[in-house]
């Protein structure tokens, strides 16, 4: 017989605060493995092809998307100017950390008493059962993964609870590691299966099999003398930026899974007759090609969020035009197939701008993250009001009566893009020849146009730099200014002018809740 206190024995001592430190591994351990188990359960399950399921609806996606929904708009721009583009990554992280904490925890709690173990357990799947039937996008399935995967998440933990106790059934550093070891392989292959299920009927399969149209109205090439070889290879942004390159700022913590098939947009709300398009109706209407400059509103001076494509497809203003827009509309209130909303002004959407419900991107079916199957495209404006990807739903309506998304966290009604400039070559800090060096970079003011470029060194006379070609004045502009650099530390800025004869401002304005302004500067030393 044992008795307590001796080495073979992993209860704890009468009076102690716990099991001894390697129970209590153990029994974090065995949490951690359970909420593994709840992960991969649920992933599979939302992976099953149930009409009403969605790979979205996986617990972990499910309780991110909320997350993001609810912290307020200070947080994530503090995120976004924190990380850029991997701000979603890193929260996911973060959940992934904080469920391993908790999971660990009920594994501990329940080595003491099994039903506090399973109690955190619930509160897990709680979390994203009710996550699930807020989401705006939900059916009356999507609590089935969080639940189910609770459910054996909890099974889990009971069963390595009860074996891996004193006296229980499993014994023996082997026969646990065997035991620890099939729950691991479970859960994991619960989530591989979730994962192969999803990608079998995903919106990449279908995406691939989409054959875009010509274009009833093709975009012209781009201008000979644009993308000058010798500055794109030392840094200058090229003229066209690929799709894997373009800038991706938005609310979805996945990217949403919408197949071709299954894609309807509706347009209603103040019109004459409410129109509803198939994505295939949509392909066989005349489309439209055009060159434009997307800018994100939460691009720093200087910043990379910019970027220019050719775009594919049906005028917005041809669309609003079927449909009858009744007086005293002023707004297009559009709904993103993962309910992120926001509020375009109708009169920029019809006034002859480039404006598309655009299915194309370069030559390809939109890009699963840049909108696929289709997305709003609105020269001229900053894409938290013009450029709604996923878009499932149109309303014509009146600003006063709808508000959207960002509106509701204090950022602009109206928020057309201001004219900016910066410099790509030479970069910050670096080290140069004395002589002739070339300063390059681009600058944009969509649907006005860049008329002038100048760039000024160490608070000196602005001079003019050489304007590259375009397309159009909704796309961004290369420029070249030759700099006679001498020996010393330097400062460059840059400021450019739009088509109707207004410059770029030097006041420094952060990019909330409208737009950054001021002038773009890089330090250099030359030698």
């Amino acid at each position: 017989m044992r008795t307590p206190g001796s080495a073979a024995d992993t209860s704890a001592p009468e009076g102690s605060a716990g099991p001894p430190p390697r129970a209590a591994g153990t029994a974090a351990l065995s949490g951690v493995l359970a909420a593994g188990v709840t992960v991969g359960v649920g992933r599979l399950v939302a992976g099953l092809p149930l009409g009403g399921l969605s790979p979205s609806a996986a617990p972990l996606l499910v309780v991110g998307d909320a997350v993001v929904d609810r912290v307020p708009a200070a947080v994530k721009d503090a995120a976004i100017s924190a990380f850029g583009t991997a701000d979603k990554p890193v929260l996911l992280a973060t959940i992934a950390v904080l469920v391993t904490l908790l999971a660990a925890a009920a594994g501990v709690l329940a080595r003491r008493r099994l039903a506090l173990g399973i109690a955190v357990v619930a509160v897990l799947g709680a979390a994203g059962v009710l996550a699930a039937v807020t989401r705006p996008d939900a059916t009356a399935l999507w609590p089935l993964p969080s639940a189910l995967g609770a459910a054996a998440g909890a099974y889990a933990l009971t069963l390595l609870t009860r074996r891996l106790a004193p006296g229980g059934r499993t014994s023996g550093p082997r026969r646990r590691a065997v035991l620890l070891g099939g729950v691991a392989a479970a859960g994991l292959a619960a989530g591989g299966t979730g994962r192969v299920l999803s990608g079998a009927r995903s919106a990449e399969e279908s995406r691939a099999r989409v054959v875009l149209p010509v274009p009833a109205d093709p975009a012209p090439p781009v201008p000979p003398g644009a993308d000058p070889a010798q500055l794109v290879a030392t840094g200058l942004t090229p003229y066209v930026t690929g799709n894997r390159d373009f800038y991706r700022i938005d609310t979805a913590l996945v990217v949403p899974d919408v197949r071709a098939e299954d894609w309807t947009l509706r347009l209603h709300g103040m019109v004459e007759r409410e129109i509803t398009l198939t994505y295939d109706e949509l392909l066989a209407l005349p489309l439209t090609e055009r060159w434009i400059t997307l800018t994100c509103v939460s691009n720093e001076v200087g910043g990379d969020y910019a970027g220019n494509a050719k775009w594919l497809g049906y005028p917005l203003a041809e669309l609003l035009r079927r449909a009858g827009v009744r007086d005293g509309a002023d707004t297009l209130f559009a709904t993103s197939t993962d309910g992120f909303t926001l509020s375009a002004p109708l009169a920029e959407a019809a006034d002859g701008r480039d404006a598309l419900l655009a299915v194309g991107m370069n030559g390809e079916p939109l890009p699963r993250e840049h909108g696929f199957p289709a997305r709003m495209v609105i020269s001229g404006l900053y894409g938290f009001v013009s450029a709604c990807k996923w878009v499932t739903d149109i309303e014509v309506t009146r600003l006063v009566d709808r508000t959207a998304y960002w509106t509701e966290r204090g950022w602009a009604e109206r928020a057309p893009i201001k004219t900016a400039s910066r410099i790509d070559v030479p970069r910050s800090f670096a080290t140069l020849r004395a002589g002739r060096v070339p300063v390059a970079g681009v600058a944009w003011a969509q649907d006005r146009g860049i008329s002038a470029v100048e760039v000024r060194v160490d608070q000196g006379e602005w001079a003019p730099a050489k304007v590259l070609p375009s397309v159009s004045e909704d796309t961004w502009r290369q420029w070249v200014f030759d700099w006679d650099a001498e020996p010393g530390g330097h400062v460059l800025e840059v400021r450019a002018t739009d088509a109707t004869g207004t410059p770029q401002t030097a006041e420094v304005v952060a990019p909330i809740p409208n737009g950054a302004s001021g002038y773009d500067s890089v330090t250099v030393t030359v030698e």
